[in-house]
């Protein structure tokens, strides 16, 4: 019984780290590396309040979903 209690609290706290998501400058930076790697130039990435983005693509979320990372060319 002991064990099984466990196993639940590690599942419970392992589902509210992903929950919080990742922090945004973080995946940014993941986010640029990757657009440097395809040999992209002249963009910009910029974090938003969700749902604020107007004319920018979102590439990702972050912070629990509360903002997103958007793709800018020029």
């Amino acid at each position: 019984m002991k064990k099984f209690l466990l196993a639940v609290g590690l599942l419970s706290m392992a589902g509210t780290a992903l929950a919080a998501g990742k922090p945004c400058e973080e995946l940014k930076s993941e986010i640029a590396a990757k657009i440097d790697a395809k040999g992209a130039s002249g963009y910009s990435l910029e974090v938003v309040d969700k749902g604020a983005s107007t004319d920018a693509k979102v590439v990702g979320t972050c912070e629990g979903g509360t903002k997103e990372i958007v793709y800018k060319r020029g």
